[in-house]
């Protein structure tokens, strides 16, 4: 009787024991569970993070074929200054002349001689004057176009940027070149001008 009640507490220890283990090994794997978590963060949205490679082929998309050197050349010139300007030359020609025709059109004085008002002009005369307008301001949106667009490339390269800072500075350039053949005054005024509709145009596009 003796024996078993001093192995009695013995047993009760040793189940004590295993019990402080058990927990403390349960303690220690749930404070490893947030250790693991983060570690799996960095690993999916952290900086360890793989960046791959998007590849057509392997999202499943047809393979985009290799560029030759003649298509190349073809982008670098299309992205170059002289084809932009050359581009809005022709495109300040088309739309200044339509403009110049349209202004005509409405205009009741045109094909009248200053010398003779009262004579009521041909059809030819009329015409002729609205070829006259018409190329008249198409020269005149021509030159705009290319200048406004030569300097705003220059200058896009040059920051090394594209945003509505580059138009502005196109478009205070652009207008003090014009207005700077009637004088200083009328350049400033010119180069302020183009400057704001430029940033007007380039806030409502953007």
């Amino acid at each position: 009787m003796l024996c078993y009640n001093m192995a009695a507490p013995a047993k009760s220890t040793d189940g004590s024991l295993s019990v402080t283990t058990g927990q403390s090994a349960t303690v220690s794997s749930v404070e490893n569970v947030p250790l693991q978590y983060s570690l799996l963060l960095d690993h999916l949205i952290g900086d360890k993070r793989q960046i791959k490679d998007l590849n057509p082929t392997v999202m499943g998309a047809l393979p985009s074929p290799q560029k030759t050197e003649e298509q190349k050349m073809i982008e670098r010139g299309m992205e170059s200054c002289a084809f932009k300007s050359l581009i809005a030359c022709v495109g300040g020609f088309v739309l200044g002349g339509a403009f110049g025709v349209f202004t005509a059109g409405i205009d009741s004085n045109v094909g009248i001689d200053p010398k003779d008002p009262l004579r009521t002009p041909t059809a030819r005369e009329v015409l002729r004057d609205m070829g006259q307008r018409g190329m008249s301001y198409a020269k005149n949106f021509a030159i705009v176009g290319a200048m406004f667009s030569c300097t705003e490339c220059l200058i896009e390269s040059h920051r090394g940027k594209s945003d509505w800072k580059n138009a502005v500075y196109s478009g205070c350039i652009t207008g003090g070149a014009i207005g700077f053949r009637a004088g200083l005054k009328a350049g400033v005024l010119g180069c302020g001008g183009f400057a704001a509709f430029s940033a007007a145009i380039e806030y409502y596009l953007r």
